[in-house]
């Protein structure tokens, strides 16, 4: 439900009726992850709102297609699917060649008067697409640093694409500090943080109930950290600090570990054996139940060493929960450093281990930091904001406006140095 103060500000807009001009996202895929989870929050949302919502993924049908239809999104799917487990290489390579002129067609077809294109993948592929479409309206949401643009070919040909988007958006600002830095224009800069649904993580009371169905004891230290298996997460540094401090942390601690495995979750587990510390990890694979599971935590953590801007971190804020995160990215934006939790340099297994111990041996010092996050998500990164901001930078676009005539998203012009 929206809030109120939310309520009040849609109140012009709902009245409306429905809009007349389709909202086409195009994204890599619809596999479970933060882009696509906020994705599936905001189109039903704007949905709800009167927008017809398409999303296109590039990589055909996953786990998150349902949540979109059940919410009156139309999903749009390219004849074959390369996101399924298994399919060769070669497979994909013919898939993706054949997503392409689907691509096309479907935004011939379908003419949508705006298109919103996340994550590279989607970036690169379709935004020269809805050029030769002539889709008058586009925009670009950057989600992560640029790390990824590794090949001076794909970045010098972004930062060509740049130049056709009516808008170009960042979730933090140290991704918009990178935007400006390839040349984007700052009237066509917008931030609009990430945003989740508060509710979801203030209703449960299941800490006693979810620790019996995992087998922790009522009197454990539990921590949780939410991140795919991937490198750049940094569950490899997570897992040397506990082992550097495993004897100082209470007698009875445990760590949940919730993400998908990308690839490394065996070699985490051989990691946590060598460091003697297996028994107090659970590897629990990806899970629907993220606000029961942090309901029975006592500390979250995001240990990344690359990010735009992590819901991961809004989850565990919004539970209540004190966050030690690493210092990349949108992660200091969320979180401030000694009044919800504390922010380390990443790849620092040590600092790290200092931030848990502190945590775990301060009882008040967490529900302090722990109810402190949960005011700061409720003030500033509530789903119903990311909403509200997304609605009328369409409108704004539609009107033939830009984001620098927002003042909600707009982005100043640095101060040159002295």
């Amino acid at each position: 439900m929206l809030n109120q103060k939310i309520q009040e500000g849609m109140a012009g807009i709902t009245g409306r009726g429905s809009y007349p001009n389709e909202l086409m996202f195009v994204c890599t895929d619809l596999n479970v992850g933060g882009t696509e989870r906020q994705l599936v929050a905001l189109a039903v949302a704007l949905v709800r709102l009167g927008w017809p919502i398409s999303v296109y993924s590039l990589a055909g049908s996953g786990p998150l297609q349902a949540e979109l239809e059940s919410g009156g999104v139309t999903v749009v799917l390219p004849p074959m699917n390369r996101s399924h487990a298994g399919t060769s290489r070669l497979k994909r390579i013919f898939a993706f060649c054949v997503a392409v002129p689907h691509l096309t067609f479907s935004m011939l077809k379908r003419r949508p008067a705006i298109i919103h294109f996340l994550l590279p993948e989607a970036y690169l592929v379709g935004a020269p697409i809805a050029g030769l479409a002539r889709i008058q309206i586009k925009v670009m949401s950057r989600r992560s640093l640029n790390l990824y643009q590794t090949n001076g070919l794909v970045r010098r040909f972004e930062y060509w694409l740049h130049r056709s988007m009516s808008a170009v958006l960042g979730n933090s600002l140290s991704v918009i500090s990178e935007l400006r830095g390839e040349k984007v224009q700052s009237r066509r800069l917008g931030l609009i943080y990430n945003g989740i649904d508060v509710s979801a993580f203030s209703k449960f009371n299941a800490r006693q109930a979810q620790r019996e169905s995992l087998g922790i004891a009522p009197d454990s230290f539990v921590m949780c950290m939410v991140a795919n298996l991937i490198a750049y997460k940094g569950h490899r540094d997570l897992l040397d600090a506990l082992g550097r401090t495993a004897r100082e942390l209470p007698a009875k601690w445990h760590l949940f570990l919730v993400g998908r495995d990308d690839g490394i979750g065996a070699q985490l587990q051989e990691q946590a054996e060598r460091l003697g510390i297996r028994k107090n990890i659970s590897f629990l694979g990806s899970r629907s139940d993220i606000p029961s599971l942090l309901a029975a935590s006592d500390l979250a953590l995001l240990c990344s060493h690359q990010e735009g801007f992590a819901n991961a971190i809004l989850e565990g804020m919004a539970a209540g929960l004190p966050m030690v995160v690493t210092d990349v990215g949108g992660n200091a934006e969320a979180v401030i450093n000694g009044e919800t939790g504390f922010v380390v340099p990443a790849h620092n297994p040590d600092r790290l281990a200092d931030a848990i111990l502190r945590l775990a041996k301060d009882p008040s010092m967490r529900s302090a930091f722990g109810a402190a996050a949960r005011r700061r998500v409720n003030e500033h990164f509530t789903m119903e904001r990311c909403v509200v901001a997304h609605d009328q930078l369409y409108r704004k676009l539609l009107a033939g406006g830009v984001p620098g005539d927002m003042a909600e998203i707009a982005v100043a012009e640095p101060h040159p140095a002295t």
